[in-house]
């Protein structure tokens, strides 16, 4: 047990990471976007996630009410950038394999806190729950990383008619989604260097002989 404190730590920062990952995948602040022309988006501002993209409408309801449009992509859309694309499946994977990195945690840890010495039953799993950590760790850096970089550079969408959404925008910014998504990152990578340290401790090799 004395030997696993980081293991532990790994096991609680893993899980804090992995809900983080899980969350940025739903939230849709990706890119806020923000436009000229509000006779459709009454408040200026529009939201473009990864799944959707969302704005404020005065339109179709009554005075002082407000409603939220969003506009679902499709496996389908064209016109959907590369880095979206990307972001989709690689926070899936990401969710997958820290999921897995948890199960693998949670195992060895098990092993380790009911007294079970055998080396085969608990350092392979803290081994691999180390590198599905920072596998799934560096699969939510690199959406993170592409968005973050197309919103410095202000890169438009194509978006069709029926979305009333303008191809560029006047300005955008980085919404609540990356530094989530940074967080999470950190927190998955620390949590497999802290896995991956794990040291099979010489007491239980002398036990096992």
């Amino acid at each position: 047990v004395s030997a696993s404190h980081l293991q532990l730590a790994a096991f609680a920062l893993g899980t804090v990471g992995w809900i983080l990952c899980t969350i940025s995948m739903g939230i849709v602040e990706w890119r806020v976007w923000h436009v000229d022309n509000t006779t459709i988006i009454s408040s200026g501002v529009a939201w473009v996630g990864i799944w959707k993209v969302c704005f404020i409408s005065y339109l179709h309801v009554s005075p002082g009410y407000r409603e939220q449009v969003c506009h679902k992509f499709s496996g389908y859309d064209s016109f959907i950038p590369h880095e979206i694309y990307a972001a989709q499946g690689l926070l899936l994977i990401a969710m997958f394999m820290g999921l897995l990195g948890l199960a693998a945690t949670i195992f060895a840890l098990r092993n380790v806190y009911m007294g079970i010495t055998h080396k085969t039953l608990i350092a392979p799993f803290f081994l691999v729950g180390g590198f599905l950590y920072v596998f799934a760790g560096l699969c939510v850096l690199i959406p993170v990383s592409w968005n973050f970089y197309s919103v410095t550079h202000n890169e438009s969408i194509a978006f069709p008619p029926s979305y009333y959404m303008p191809s560029s925008p006047a300005a955008q910014e980085a919404g609540a989604a990356v530094p989530v998504g940074i967080v999470a990152v950190i927190l998955l990578l620390l949590s497999g260097m802290f896995s991956l340290s794990y040291r099979f401790p010489m007491m239980a090799n002398s036990i096992m002989k």
